[in-house]
């Protein structure tokens, strides 16, 4: 198993140097990014706007600007009025989901019964490093509770270990569930600790256990999304998975950049701001955080 992962990244390795968007690509003057992850390059190259802003949408405003984003509360020192407001804009602006903790599940799921937007939980948040039973019981009970999308941390040590049948099952122990309930399910690589192979492994191995999405970031790591990412890990999943850009998406320009490089979903606590500044509108303060 472990054999046909690495032959299958090596495959993708040489395709993506091949097309030049590998370590070795050259460098665009405009961002001094790969020549094929500069956002101006990939909005005309890859049609993202168009062809895939309701691939994976969900929630409140599918095919919406509003419908990429998951409204986010995941500070450890969110009260209870913070997750009212956050419930309030989200139904308000109708966002895909609210991406919470676990224990505001319940809560969420109630604050926004009636409303078509999703609760969203995060599972071996933020580390990753809890082992496979305590994510697949962590899973269970958050969709028990009202989670309709769960967004899970991988064992990054195990990664870079080289143990691969340990991710994949790792994986497998979140994803399992949440199809047996009609859930979909994130795969966070924190591609900030990671290097480029090892982005490509972790997105072929979420790939493999049937995740719907592959996430960049929790946003307590080193980095948050980059555009590079985002294109790496996109032309990894193709077009059949959606692609989760979250940790300092703070703008709309930043979204735009986003999903130009083929982000399906967007994790950010500034969603109200962003959908202003989309409309050219001012905008208003907010009290949510990542």
């Amino acid at each position: 198993m472990a054999d046909d992962i690495q032959r299958l990244v090596a495959i993708i390795l040489e395709e993506l140097a091949t097309t030049g968007a590998g370590p070795a690509a050259g460098r665009c003057g405009c961002h001094a990014l790969h020549l094929d992850c500069c956002p101006d390059r990939v909005r005309g190259v890859l049609d993202a706007g168009a062809a895939r802003l309701g691939l994976h949408a969900s929630g409140g405003g599918a095919g919406t600007l509003a419908g990429l984003i998951d409204h986010t509360l995941l500070k450890p020192d969110a009260s209870l009025a913070d997750i009212e407001v956050l419930c309030r804009e989200a139904a308000e602006h109708h966002f895909a989901s609210v991406c919470v903790n676990p224990t505001w599940v319940a809560t969420c799921a109630r604050l926004l019964k009636g409303t078509p937007v999703a609760v969203c939980s995060v599972v071996g948040f933020p580390l990753g490093a809890t082992t496979s039973d305590v994510k697949h019981y962590e899973t269970r009970r958050a969709l028990f509770d009202g989670a309709r999308e769960i967004d899970m941390v991988i064992n990054v040590g195990a990664l870079k270990s080289g143990s691969l049948r340990v991710v994949e099952r790792d994986i497998e122990a979140v994803t399992g569930p949440c199809r047996e309930s009609g859930a979909l399910s994130k795969v966070i690589i924190e591609a900030a600790l990671l290097t480029d192979e090892e982005k490509v492994t972790a997105c072929t191995l979420a790939k493999a256990a049937a995740a719907d999405y592959v996430k960049t970031s929790t946003g307590f790591g080193p980095g948050g999304a980059t555009v590079a990412d985002v294109a790496l890990m996109r032309r990894v999943v193709g077009a059949e998975m959606g692609v989760k850009a979250a940790g300092g998406v703070k703008d709309y320009a930043s979204l735009e950049a986003m999903v130009a490089a083929g982000a399906t979903r967007v994790g950010a606590s500034a969603g109200v701001r962003i959908v202003q500044q989309s409309a050219g509108a001012p905008p208003a303060a907010t009290s949510s955080g990542y």
